[in-house]
């Protein structure tokens, strides 16, 4: 699943609402995606907001991104269900657009029956060599090795239709613990020292997976 293009998604919706677009887009916009030809890698709820989704899905490269967001946001699926989406978000626009952040740290397929918690964590980053100084003093820190480490794909926007951010440069790993309390202790917090490497403290989100998700 090295897939070259993806988008983290973090959406606001509009309060109490939540289970109403967990339950619609798995069960309508996950096959409806895959079949204009992205992968929806998975879909969360966030455990400290109860008004925020966060979601993953991913591209071939950047032409298939365009031809496949214009075929789902231009199709069927997205025209019957799409208004009933939208009718539950306050704001879809805090989307980040990325790359893996080398040859080999995109996602893994995750072997396991059980259903498990990921963090996200997003680091603003001001050093342009922060994938080295992730790999040689951050990665061995930390509690579970990462399923995948991503970082700014500097490229200009080919679906204007969808805003990401722009104008910043962002480090993130997702990983995967047993439950929330491990998701929580996160000790290497207390042992990393980033220097001057970052803009800001780094954000970690703690996800728990849809039923639907293919990230369990």
């Amino acid at each position: 699943m090295n897939l070259p293009v993806l988008e983290l998604r973090q959406y606001t919706l509009r309060p109490g609402r939540r289970d109403e677009l967990v339950e619609l887009f798995d069960r309508e916009f996950v096959t409806g995606q895959e079949a204009c030809g992205m992968r929806v890698l998975g879909q969360f709820r966030d455990a400290d907001d109860p008004d925020r989704f966060v979601w993953l899905r991913g591209f071939a490269d950047l032409p298939t991104r365009a031809a496949s967001l214009a075929a789902f946001y231009g199709g069927p699926v997205w025209a019957e269900h799409g208004p009933a989406a939208n009718a539950t978000m306050l704001d879809s626009d805090n989307v980040l657009l990325l790359r893996p952040a080398g040859p080999d740290a995109g996602f893994a397929p995750v072997a396991t029956a059980s259903t498990g918690v990921y963090t996200a964590t997003i680091c603003a980053v001001v050093s342009p060599g922060f994938g080295s100084f992730f790999a040689e003093s951050v990665s061995r820190q930390l509690d579970q090795p990462p399923l995948a480490q991503l970082e700014t794909l500097a490229v200009e926007n080919n679906f204007p239709r969808l805003p990401v951010r722009e104008g910043e440069s962002v480090f993130a790993w997702i990983s995967r613990f047993a439950d929330e309390e491990s998701a929580r202790k996160q000790a290497w917090r207390e042992r990393v020292d980033f220097g001057d490497t970052l803009a800001a403290e780094p954000r970690t989100l703690v996800l728990h997976p849809t039923a639907g998700s293919a990230l369990r």
